[in-house]
């Protein structure tokens, strides 16, 4: 059984950092999807390619891959630049701004 270990980037619509602290076990997809003849999703016998098991850090994810037996890969993470202005978003919209608006 094979797995990956990763941590969640940020999502895109948002600006939060929520759900991106934490260590992800994830395991690949076993088995083939097939299309349902009848509604034409795709599925498949595979239940354990929906798990997914939240670690606080990756040495209890690898912990818990090496005493389940699972043949783990550890993807890491790209650290993020944080963009930190001055006076923020709301200098944007400040009665004491100096010049045009501009896009």
């Amino acid at each position: 059984m094979h797995a990956r270990i990763y941590k969640p980037a940020k999502t895109a619509t948002q600006s939060g950092t929520a759900k991106t602290e934490d260590w992800v076990l994830e395991y690949a997809q076993g088995e083939r999807r097939e299309i349902d003849p009848l509604m034409g999703w795709t599925g498949s016998s595979d239940t354990q390619a929906q798990v997914k098991l939240r670690f606080e850090s990756k040495e209890a994810a690898l912990a818990y891959a090496e005493a389940h037996g699972v043949q783990a890969v550890v993807q890491e993470p790209k650290v993020r630049k944080h963009n930190i202005r001055p006076g923020g978003y709301g200098d944007n919209f400040a009665t004491n701004r100096r010049g045009a608006w501009t896009h």
